[in-house]
């Protein structure tokens, strides 16, 4: 027998509750009993306004995707869309799929506008960024409300070098939108084999310059600040103030210090990396929640005892890969998902392609972040290091 939409829609109220505004909102304001609450409606529509805390599931991915995002069969659900139609028919789909407590907003959601309820909207994306990031928009850690905290983010990369290059490619990628890179030196032919952020016709063009080249035609919309300097003990709180977290790709023990002891007293996640011949390390140092970098090495090596990669040589790809480490961890940072890797370091070891992971312990006597403290203001290492006249930048990793 066919039936008519008449038909549908008398069936649908008589198995699944109609709810007004009014009750929706006392509902609200209840005894504190979680309400899930269901916008059936498309995407754009959700985008535009929606009741706070409402998750979408559209309509037409209603029953691939509501498992995912309630799967309590007997949770209490309100389904809502624009004007209420929509809605009973998503509750009445609900009902076949088990969902035991659902019922549907009368009026919609312009109902509720029209009532004067408080509603929200999201961040309203370009065209162009919902085709760009459309591929972030799909997975649930990330989603509309991820990408707009990573738009708005601002990451502060030491070093456009080897490890900077990879690193500040992936998060101009991903749409950090405030990227700043602090570096001094300029492009020599020798980067090429591994700081992929430059090209060979820009050789002797500030690095600063040639990254942003790079990064913004890449990505057009991002926010590139170049500081042409070293990071010294005077600049650093100036350059690190504005920025959520910190990237350390430098390649020297003093600058290596410096960014740790700047981090912990101004209380910014250090992403850190290191690399070395065909070896290197990641970790996220970040304060009050793991280890800093002096309880691993509580002061800097003397002069002469660790070769840096110019002396030494590094593998090309190498930093490619803790680069884009890096960029992973810094990205889980913005969104708050996952176990980064605080009080955990992963080694690299490429030639016999293993990778190991030490977990690292806060020392209460790190002279830093510990419970007596020695070192209470920055200092200049150079002259522990026999670094004095070097960049305090990564300048050649």
């Amino acid at each position: 027998m066919k039936k008519t939409f008449d038909d549908i829609m008398r069936e649908a109220r008589e198995v699944v509750p109609e709810v007004s505004v009014d009750q929706v909102r006392d509902r609200l304001a209840g005894n504190g009993k979680h309400v899930v609450l269901l916008d059936v409606r498309e995407r754009e529509e959700y985008r535009e306004g929606h009741l706070a805390g409402a998750l979408s599931v559209p309509r037409g991915f209603l029953e691939m995707k509501v498992e995912e995002a309630v799967p309590e069969r007997d949770a209490e659900i309100i389904a809502y869309c624009a004007g209420g139609t929509r809605s009973l028919i998503a509750g009445c789909a609900l009902k076949e799929m088990g969902y035991t407590n659902v019922s549907s907003m009368t009026g919609g959601f312009g109902a509720w506008k029209g009532g004067g309820n408080k509603w929200v909207a999201d961040r309203q994306f370009t065209p162009d960024q919902l085709q760009r990031y459309s591929r972030h928009f799909i997975l649930p850690e990330v989603g509309e409300e991820g990408q707009a905290k990573l738009l708005d983010a601002k990451v502060l990369l030491i070093g456009a070098g080897g490890l900077g290059s990879p690193t500040a490619y992936y998060l101009a990628a991903a749409g950090v939108g405030t990227l700043g890179i602090v570096d001094d030196d300029v492009v020599d032919r020798s980067n090429l084999q591994r700081q992929i952020l430059h090209t060979d016709d820009r050789v002797g063009m500030p690095k600063i310059e040639s990254a942003t080249l790079t990064l913004k035609g890449l990505n057009p919309d991002l926010n590139v600040i170049g500081y042409r300097e070293r990071v010294t003990s005077e600049n650093v709180r100036r350059l690190f103030a504005d920025y959520d977290i910190i990237v350390d790709g430098c390649d020297n023990f003093p600058t290596r210090y410096l960014v740790n002891d700047a981090c912990v007293f101004m209380n910014k996640p250090n992403v850190h990396g290191s690399i070395f011949q065909f070896e290197g390390q990641a970790t996220v140092f970040h304060p009050g929640k793991g280890p800093c970098y002096r309880c691993l090495f509580p002061e800097p090596p003397p002069p002469g005892a660790a070769p840096s990669c110019q002396e030494a040589g590094v593998l090309g790809v190498l930093p490619g890969l803790v680069g884009c480490v890096q960029a992973v961890e810094t990205i889980k940072l913005i969104l708050g998902v996952g176990n980064p890797l605080i009080g955990r370091l992963l080694h690299f070891d490429t030639l016999a392609m293993e990778v190991k992971q030490l977990k690292l312990r806060k020392d209460p006597d790190c002279p830093v972040c510990g419970e007596r403290p020695t070192v209470t203001e920055l200092i200049d290492y150079e002259e522990f290091c026999g670094l004095r006249g070097g960049h305090g930048a990564e300048a050649s990793a």
